[in-house]
């Protein structure tokens, strides 16, 4: 059963293309973790929230990315990181078309 993570957090730029250009080089890293289905990078500069959410092929690769994940980013100085994972419901899920 696929899992699904999603984080937020604190985050003030930068945003958008310049993002892109800063992240690159660690979206390719998380490309390789253990685990990973896909990520889908989420960021709202209203708000100054940045965060993922990802698909995990079971709930262990989700909890040791999610706990290897937050110590990365307090290490950036982020000192919030909020974290949640939920089991997916493939047979509804698909119904609703997502790519589980």
């Amino acid at each position: 059963m696929p899992y699904l993570l999603h984080v937020d957090f604190p985050y003030t730029g930068p945003w958008g293309t310049d993002m892109t250009s800063a992240m690159s080089e660690l979206a390719h890293s998380i490309a390789a973790e253990p685990g990973l289905i896909w990520k889908i990078w989420t960021e709202n500069r209203e708000a100054g929230l940045a965060g993922g959410t990802y698909l995990f092929t079971d709930e262990a690769s989700a909890q040791a990315y999610l706990a290897m994940h937050a110590a990365r980013l307090k290490g950036f100085g982020i000192p919030t990181v909020n974290g949640t994972i939920f089991a997916v419901n493939e047979a509804l899920s698909r119904i609703d078309r997502a790519p589980v």
